[in-house]
């Protein structure tokens, strides 16, 4: 059997990702932008992928991954709601800091923010989770994933599955800004990059 490949995205855009905020285990809809991006990454799948019939279809149940996976289903003439959801691909969970810019927890708590900025894989926020464990949630879900895959998800469950499967190290992928509306491509330990 080859390798698979993982068509990896991250949600369309919602109001709070316009706003800055940290959204983690918040369950924020799309906005207008995000359903066109969302419709929008179905022409990038089926440019990349060629037959989309045969892809494996999962994605995170917050409703802004969910909602993705079911427009870009739709777009590509595929039941928008035939897709299974993984509740262990749900966003990182930024625990107390969460709807907070990240301006405003530098103003109210500079050390912790700066504690995050020096060692960011490792660093937990308040009642929150670390990259590293995200990393174990998340790869775990990845591993039942047998066949060629879309996997609709949120940008630091982006980052640690390139650390994982790509070999990015942790530093570079804690940081990485990952686009809504792109494609990241994984397929033998590498990555490309496709917009719209």
């Amino acid at each position: 059997m080859s390798k698979r490949r993982i068509f990896l995205v991250r949600h369309g855009e919602t109001d709070w990702n316009l706003a800055g905020r940290l959204q983690g285990s918040h369950d924020i809809p799309l906005n207008d932008l995000g359903c066109e991006q969302a419709a929008g990454l179905a022409r990038v799948i089926e440019r990349l992928a060629g037959d989309v019939g045969p892809l494996d279809y999962v994605a995170s149940p917050l409703s802004r991954a969910a909602q993705t996976m079911a427009i870009l289903r739709a777009e590509l003439g595929l039941p928008p709601d035939l897709f299974r959801r993984e509740p262990r691909l749900k966003e990182i969970s930024f625990g107390r800091w969460e709807g907070n810019t990240w301006t405003e927890l530098k103003r109210r708590d500079p050390a912790s923010v700066a504690d995050h900025r020096a060692n960011p894989w490792h660093y937990r926020p308040p009642g929150g989770e670390s990259y590293s464990d995200l990393s174990v949630r998340v790869m775990a879900a990845m591993g039942e994933i047998a066949r060629d895959a879309v996997v609709v998800t949120h940008g630091g469950v982006v980052r640690a599955i390139l650390h994982a499967l790509t070999g990015m190290p942790a530093q570079e992928a804690a940081f990485l800004p990952v686009r809504q509306g792109a494609v990241y491509l994984i397929e033998d330990g590498a990555f490309e990059m496709a917009l719209a």
